[in-house]
């Protein structure tokens, strides 16, 4: 990538604009990923960010400041900065009440402000760029526009790496938007960027204490929904109050929380029916009206009744229940998420957005040499082993790969569609020795081997193989080193089922594509897959749950 930008400013040596572009593309290469947080309005996001932040930063009343798009990254002093739509930067005060930091714009209002810098010294954002969006499907048109710009321009690529999506229940709406952001960050490649977040998780079953039990119930079949599914790469459920209560947990809150576990539990039981109950006056709590209102306001009644099961199930300090509610948000899975799916392919997805952003160059300035810059720029696309990994998951989930189902699930795993670890995508326990994963690693080569080369195999079911065998020979060597891998080919050439291509031949596989008459490779040994009819497209999987309806 770093030779394709020194290619790129030679080819525009003479254009000041566009070197100024080059370089930022630079600078995204090198600056932490960026994950931004959007979706429809009142669904949790700023709160969402603050527990993400560990700090209460990010203003989540209605105001100036959540009308603007909000930029955190990390830096070792706190610095606020307007950056305004005539180009000229304003610095702002730093000023925080009751722990909450406070946003002033003075005299500007949102509609004078492009976006807001805040640079702030959490460990949370040392690795990620996180980025606060006005709500989608505002009663003000101008606030939502101003998501839908920046996270989905037409004519450049999204600012944003990736996006935490919250939704509170599923809606064309959030569809729309998801295809939207996944058209505009992909390009070409046609990858999946996208993570959903079940927002507001413990209002599902009404404040129950089981009620996160429910949410994971509905997080499981909205993963499972087609739409959602070809959008997002996974589905996870939080309590965002929670999350954001728990990561910034006050010692006077545990006190309170511990003097409710304390009461009798029919007296609690009572308390606790309903938030109207638990701020009756009186009542057998000791508790004031302002603390039980306090409570209510930073945990919701969903939080108060787990706060104080939990301290009665032995969280004894307060670290102990900031560390048990924030596991029982929901907010660690997400975090798990993040690091594996979106900082584990940070490098391809920035790639993928300075791609994005030479294309517009390319296509709006030509230069002498641009043919020749296009051309590395196809190449990049074709060739880089991460993006024909997500442009596999997106295909696998969006049509029915001519393959079994056995054989569709496996790729989607070892293209990383359950994780990028190289024990997950190999389906083996972390604790597995080298035998083991010799072993699995053999075997997978040799059946993927014996697709690739079978005659039936049409040019689909080639490609993913390819794809497939380049995914597993990366975890292999990630486990084993080169020599394990040369071992495991080894292993896979013994078994039978078919001879491993050149490596060569793997790395300069085109990107995957609808297939076609033409042949895919030379016989092979191993039993073939089940294919659709060379010349057949694949299925969409509406078409395909329409067919088995028939029959």
């Amino acid at each position: 990538m770093a030779a394709l930008l020194d290619e790129a400013r030679g080819v525009y040596h003479d254009d000041p604009a566009a070197l100024e572009a080059i370089a930022a593309m630079d600078r995204r290469l090198q600056e932490p990923l960026r994950i931004a947080v959007a979706g429809i309005v009142k669904a949790g996001k700023s709160t969402l960010l603050n527990a993400l932040i560990g700090e209460k930063i990010a203003p989540t009343d209605a105001g100036e400041c959540t009308r603007t798009v909000t930029w955190y990254r990390y830096a070792r002093t706190p610095k606020v900065t307007l950056r305004l739509l005539d180009g000229t930067s304003v610095r702002l005060p730093v000023r925080r009440s009751a722990g909450a930091l406070e946003l002033d714009f003075g005299r500007y209002t949102a509609d004078d402000v492009d976006w807001v810098d805040v640079e702030w010294p959490s460990e949370h954002l040392r690795r990620t760029v996180l980025i606060d969006t006005p709500g989608i499907g505002s009663l003000s048109t101008e606030t939502s526009a101003r998501s839908t710009r920046f996270l989905t321009p037409r004519e450049s690529p999204s600012e944003a790496d990736a996006i935490i999506y919250l939704l509170r229940h599923l809606h064309a709406t959030d569809v729309r938007f998801l295809e939207a952001f996944r058209d505009t960050a992909a390009g070409q490649a046609r990858t999946v960027n996208a993570v959903a977040v079940l927002s507001r998780a413990d209002e599902i079953g009404s404040g129950r204490i089981d009620s996160l039990i429910s949410a994971a119930r509905i997080a499981d079949r909205y993963r499972r929904d087609g739409e959602l599914r070809a959008l997002a790469l996974g589905v996870v459920p939080v309590a965002g109050l929670l999350a954001e209560a728990a990561r910034t947990l006050r010692e006077s809150e545990f006190i309170a929380l511990r003097s409710l576990a304390g009461l009798d539990r029919a007296v609690r039981d009572r308390a606790l029916l309903s938030a109207d109950r638990f701020l009756r006056p009186g009542g057998a709590t000791t508790l004031s009206l302002d603390v039980r209102r306090a409570l209510l306001a930073r945990f919701g009644i969903f939080g108060v009744r787990l706060g104080a099961a939990l301290v009665r199930a032995g969280a004894h300090t307060s670290s102990e229940l900031s560390e048990r509610l924030v596991q029982q948000s929901g907010l660690i899975e997400l975090e798990r998420f993040v690091g594996d799916q979106f900082r584990g392919r940070a490098v391809a997805f920035k790639t993928q957005g300075v791609l994005r952003g030479l294309e517009t160059l390319v296509r709006e300035r030509r230069g002498a040499d641009a043919a020749s810059l296009r051309g590395g720029i196809e190449r990049l696309w074709a060739n880089a082993r991460e993006f024909r990994e997500l442009e596999l998951i997106s295909l696998a989930r969006t049509t029915v790969l001519p393959l079994s189902p056995e054989e569709c699930d496996e790729a989607e795993r070892l293209a990383g569609g359950s994780g990028t670890a190289a024990h997950t995508r190999l389906g083996l326990a972390e604790a597995e020795g080298r035998p083991a994963v010799r072993e699995r690693v053999a075997t997978t080569l040799a059946h993927w081997h014996g697709v690739l080369q079978s005659p039936m195999a049409d040019r689909l079911t080639v490609e993913v193989a390819r794809v497939v065998v380049r995914s597993t020979e990366g975890a292999a060597a990630e486990l084993l080193g080169s020599e394990g891998v040369d071992e495991a080919r080894g292993g896979a050439e013994a078994s039978g089922e078919g001879t491993p291509v050149d490596a060569g031949t793997a790395v300069a596989a085109p990107a995957v594509a609808a297939p076609s008459d033409a042949a895919a490779s030379p016989s092979a040994d191993g039993p073939a897959p089940h294919v659709v009819p060379p010349g057949r497209p694949p299925q969409s999987r509406r078409e395909h749950a329409a067919q088995q309806r028939e029959h």
